[in-house]
């Protein structure tokens, strides 16, 4: 058996756990947190990219192959490199959260939709290559594409939906069985939004990363075939 057929500990599968655990801890810290603030956000948002972008680190060595590590290599670097911009207290602030989530998410979410688009593409031109993916788990299958690409569309989505979003924005009501007048800010908004992101994200990929893979079995001689030959 060669290298690139060998089994692997680690699969893609294992990659997207990962990716949503980190997701939906991002999503229940937001959702459970009354803090809403530019500093919160930044917050969880520097753990979650920090995370994210070690595990894409160590799929590049642990599940890709020489040769297509470029994506998961590049993914990380982004991912680590933006949470920790976040991760520098000093200079939390509203428009901070915006800068630096929206040019994260416009950076991965090209990365992950370009390999994704590419892959299908490449899969569709020889759909022999979608064949050895179901016995070799280094090879990209159509569905992994289908995620990658999927995945990178939502993660551009949260850049446009934050981009509409005025940094500036504060609308006051009152609510009268409360007896309050409350403050609706763009960086509540914002965070919100980061917040479903993760979690949409953390449900798609955990699908996904439960979702059964089909290995074709390797044929085998039969009794028939042996008996012609002997």
């Amino acid at each position: 058996m060669s290298s690139a057929s060998a089994p692997r500990t680690f699969e893609v599968r294992h990659v997207q756990l990962a990716r949503a655990a980190f997701a939906a801890i991002a999503a229940i810290m937001i959702t459970f947190s009354p803090d809403h603030s530019g500093n919160l956000g930044l917050a969880v948002f520097s753990g979650f990219a920090i995370a994210t972008g070690l595990v894409f680190l160590l799929a590049a060595w642990l599940v890709h192959p020489t040769g297509a590590r470029w994506p998961a290599m590049l993914l990380g670097i982004i991912g680590v490199a933006a949470g920790m911009v976040a991760g520098v207290t000093s200079l939390r602030s509203t428009l901070m959260f915006f800068a630096v989530v929206i040019a994260w998410a416009i950076a991965s979410g090209l990365v992950e939709t370009i390999v994704g688009a590419r892959t299908l593409h490449a899969l569709r031109r020889d759909p022999g290559t979608d064949a050895v993916a179901q016995t070799d788990a280094s090879t990209p299958s159509r569905g992994e594409a289908r995620d990658s690409l999927t995945i990178g569309i939502i993660t551009l989505v949260l850049a446009a939906g934050l981009l509409l979003v005025p940094a500036q924005y504060a609308l006051n009501y009152h609510i009268e069985a409360a007896g309050q007048t409350f403050t609706l800010t763009g960086i509540v908004i914002a965070v919100g939004v980061f917040g479903g992101y993760a979690a949409v994200v953390a449900v798609y990929l955990a699908i996904a990363g439960f979702s059964p893979r089909r290995h074709a079995a390797v044929a085998a001689p039969t009794d028939d075939t042996t008996g012609g030959a002997a």
